[in-house]
């Protein structure tokens, strides 16, 4: 529990460290060398899809073992040294901060008036093409990626560690990060990518619906729409492609009176997706603001959840 705290507020106070070697990105990296090694290997789909497997449980194992067998050591030596690094683990797991800071810099430029700079920041936070995009697409995404990733990069880690500690949080990000590299549906990754797909929806199946009840709660608490908020959240929780991503997404949509989703383009290809939410008014720059606030509360009310569990 006093890890969970310490980590949290940590998170929260200073965000992602620059310049220091990150442990997620040192996941990142041991993704890219797997799968290179075992890409040389492939001679048809079949292997591609056998090695997607390999790659998946190579990077997961390692990701928990490596904290788990530091942790040990550590706190076999000294129990309050242990205390510190793994509260200095899960700062690194938890993402409250910076999911803030690289979104408020979109709302910064359009507050400012100058929609270069906001598409330029939005461009480092979403995967969609942002260069044509006008004031209310750009506040649109910011909200929607805030929103998304209320689940996925802030609530479901914290749930993970509330679990296991450190290390089932590092095998949690280990399974996202491993899903956000290789797991796409084109040509490179229809098959060396799918386990890790499929794994990363499982993992985030039951965080996600957590999030969105936390998320409800959190918009009562902040005065929001919170009964629109949970209408829109049994209407359009399967709005999406992931089985997991609508879920935040719908009740932000709902606790702000807007509408979230729609077409976008990738690459410069026409994407159809579904809307999220009712067109009750027009989204504002300042819903960027809002939606951060419900991340901010929603993760505080998690961190509530964990005490509660941990103190059982």
């Amino acid at each position: 529990m006093t890890t969970l705290i310490i980590g949290y507020l940590l998170d929260l106070s200073f965000g992602d460290p620059q310049g220091f070697p990150h442990p997620i990105r040192l996941i990142g990296k041991l993704i890219y060398r797997v799968e290179k090694y075992l890409r040389d290997k492939c001679k048809n789909n079949n292997d591609e899809r056998k090695a997607g497997v390999i790659l998946w449980l190579t990077v997961v194992i390692i990701s928990f073992l490596i904290p788990f067998i530091i942790l040990l050591f550590v706190y076999k030596f000294s129990y309050s040294i242990g205390i510190i690094v793994e509260s200095v683990m899960i700062y690194f797991i938890l993402a409250a901060k910076s999911l803030r800071v690289e979104s408020m810099k979109v709302y910064a430029g359009l507050r400012n008036n100058n929609i270069i700079e906001a598409r330029r920041y939005l461009s480092y936070i979403v995967g969609r093409d942002t260069e044509n995009l006008d004031a209310s697409s750009v506040s649109r995404a910011a909200v929607e990626t805030v929103a998304e990733n209320t689940s996925d990069g802030v609530i479901a880690p914290m749930l993970f560690i509330i679990l296991g500690g450190a290390p089932l949080g590092f095998m949690y990000k280990a399974i996202n990060t491993l899903d956000s590299m290789v797991g796409y549906k084109n040509e490179k990754y229809v098959n060396m990518g799918r386990f890790s797909a499929i794994a990363d929806d499982a993992a985030n199946y039951i965080p996600a619906r957590i999030s969105a009840y936390l998320m409800i709660l959190a918009s009562m608490i902040l005065k929001m729409d919170y009964k629109l908020a949970y209408k829109i959240y049994k209407r359009d929780r399967y709005n999406h492609n992931s089985p997991n991503s609508a879920h935040t997404e719908a009740v932000c949509a709902g606790s702000l009176n807007i509408m979230l989703g729609g077409d976008s383009f990738y690459g410069g290809i026409p994407v159809h997706k579904p809307t999220i939410g009712d067109n009750i008014r027009e989204i504002e720059i300042e819903d960027i603001r809002k939606a951060n606030n419900l991340m901010y509360v929603t993760s505080a009310l998690c961190l509530i959840l964990g005490i509660i569990i941990l103190s059982l």
